[in-house]
């Protein structure tokens, strides 16, 4: 059997299994009491708005963020970090996940039990002093929180990564949130796209809230992560309606309960259905420990790429279902890919109208040394697609890092996307979007062409 894996964030600490001891004393009660925020809500539980510093960093580590999920798999290139510990005064190190003994310490992350879940971040107050996060010093110590042309900004973003910092953010303020810094350019206010609020920052002040999983369609994915195999089913489940709570197994005749993977909220350790087999079974629950879609089950097979092991961080996997009480849409609308693309055959529009399409490109974000482009695929026929392709010229030196509900195929000419199962399929005059990030600085993306298939 293989123990538990760990995810890597270049900007988080290592996890530690000792604990060190918190001491109590008089001055840290009077520090609690003279600088935290209000605590925060039940996590589960039906939430206002609470008021939190909001700090930044630059992306989740490899393979994995917090919850078990690679970067280019999140539903949404917009995420955040919840932190691990609630220990004001205290920066010590604690272990991971937090035992039950210790449960008063347990932070907003709830031991990965809030992973998967979204966000509604609005932006609040700026700091005209000092806030660094320093241990025992006041937030925004030397001037104070002011309104600027920036408030009321707001975007929905999803949890999927952790804070264990030592420093006041993420132990003093049980309300923090640790933003992507991509994510700073996609803010939007009065309907407008805010410009340049990462230069003016200084760790603000946000208000957010737990919100349902915007514009929800289609089912779960799953997927096996590294070093899986039939006698270490590890897996990450994602495009979750309202998070996920746990994972059941099916095997040898019997309902089981899944380890969680470590505390990373959206992998768990299954068992086949029967020993030694490859074939696996699961239900899923959510965060207010309710089935997802009535208790629909999942059964699934170890792919043949991970005949020995899974080599990749990420192998999406297809699957059939079984009851249930409630039956999801069928068409999701912001997922990744679950799977290798399968290179669907693309043909160019005919004088029939049986599948035209045309593809625009816009660059929606930049930061040195790279920039994000969203593409919006239009169908231009009269007839509904089966799938459509977008190939680009790229300037010389530019490359494309990640890409969300799209296809790379190197077998084709050029540099061309294709569609996903789930966004291929167009109604005259429908549209659909997707978007990459890009190393280089050159922006000439210039006009790419589209054929389709229909």
């Amino acid at each position: 059997m293989r123990g538990l894996a760990h995810p890597h964030r270049s900007h988080r600490p290592p996890r530690r299994l000792l604990a060190a001891l918190a001491t109590a004393v008089a001055a840290v009660l009077v520090y609690v009491l003279t600088m935290l925020p209000a605590p925060a809500a039940t996590p589960h539980a039906a939430q206002a708005d609470v008021v939190g510093n909001a700090t930044h960093f630059d992306g989740l580590g490899q393979p994995y963020g917090g919850c078990g999920m690679p970067q280019s798999q999140l539903d949404s290139p917009d995420f955040v970090a919840l932190n691990v510990f609630n220990t004001p005064g205290d920066y010590g190190s604690h272990p991971r996940p937090v035992p039950a003994a210790q449960s008063s310490i347990v932070g907003a992350w709830d031991n990965g039990h809030n992973c998967g879940r979204w966000v509604r971040v609005t932006i609040g107050d700026y700091c005209t002093g000092t806030n660094d996060g320093a241990a025992g010093q006041p937030f925004c110590r030397n001037g104070g929180w002011t309104q600027d042309s920036y408030n009321g900004a707001t975007l929905t973003m999803l949890v999927a990564d952790s804070c264990a910092d030592t420093n006041a953010w993420c132990r003093d303020d049980p309300n923090h949130l640790d933003l992507d810094t991509a994510s700073l350019g996609h803010f939007t206010q009065n309907g407008t796209a805010v410009t340049g609020l990462a230069d003016h920052w200084n760790n603000r002040h946000v208000s957010w809230s737990y919100v349902p999983a915007p514009g929800y369609t289609g089912d779960i994915k799953i997927g096996f992560l590294q070093g899986a195999q039939r006698y270490w089913g590890a897996v990450s489940v994602s495009h979750l309606p309202n998070g996920v709570h746990g994972v059941e197994f099916y095997s040898g005749g019997a309902w089981h309960e899944a380890q969680m993977n470590s505390d990373m909220g959206q992998s768990f350790i299954l068992d086949p259905t029967t020993d030694g087999g490859t074939d696996f079974r699961i239900r899923v629950r959510d965060v207010d420990d309710s089935y997802v879609f009535g208790g629909r089950t999942y059964d699934f097979s170890l792919p043949a790429a991970c005949s020995g092991t899974c080599s990749q961080p990420y192998t999406g996997v297809d699957y059939t279902t079984g009851g249930g009480s409630t039956t999801p849409t069928t068409t999701p609308a912001t997922t990744p890919p679950t799977t290798p693309p399968t290179s669907p055959t693309s043909t160019p529009p005919t004088s029939s109208g049986a599948g035209g399409c045309a593809a625009a490109v816009h660059v929606s974000n930049s930061w040195p040394g790279g920039y994000q482009a969203d593409v919006t695929v239009r169908n231009t026929g009269t007839r509904q697609t089966t799938g459509w392709a977008v190939r680009l010229a790229l300037p010389q030196g530019v490359t494309i890092g990640s890409v969300w509900n799209a296809a790379a195929d190197a077998s084709a000419p050029a540099t061309t996307l294709r569609n996903v199962a789930y966004n291929g399929t167009l109604a005259p005059s429908a549209s659909t979007s997707w978007g990459m990030t890009l190393s280089g600085t050159d922006q000439s993306l210039g006009t790419p062409s589209c054929t389709a298939s229909g």
